[in-house]
């Protein structure tokens, strides 16, 4: 169980795949622990609803599983796509025990 910043306890699975708006307006996707098909299929559903561009973002051992992600929903299900940008960043995360780590970050953007 996590708790999100209402204080309201969720399951961890429902928190793992992840639709929302950045704050540059553009749908995202957060990929998380489920297999690599449901994130594609949120991308397909975000361009099927009009979406005209969507961010891929994931952390960690998860970079690869984004990547995946990508590459899945541009080769076999909507062959227009391109990937418009692709950042990579490091962000500090802290520990139970209180140290600082750092994680790396990817945010690929992909755009009909």
């Amino acid at each position: 169980m996590t708790e999100d910043n209402t204080g309201k306890k969720s399951n961890s699975k429902e928190s793992e795949k992840k639709e929302l708006q950045d704050s540059n307006g553009m749908d995202c996707i957060l990929v998380g622990n489920k297999n690599v098909m449901s994130y594609v299929l949120a991308c397909v559903t975000l361009f099927n609803k009009g979406a005209s561009e969507v961010v891929i973002k994931a952390r960690g051992r998860l970079i690869s599983r984004a990547v995946d992600v990508a590459e899945i929903t541009r080769h076999r299900f909507i062959e227009n796509l391109v990937v418009k940008h692709i950042e990579i960043d490091t962000t500090t995360v802290q520990t139970d025990k209180g140290s600082e780590l750092n994680v790396s970050t990817i945010d690929i953007t992909l755009s009909r």
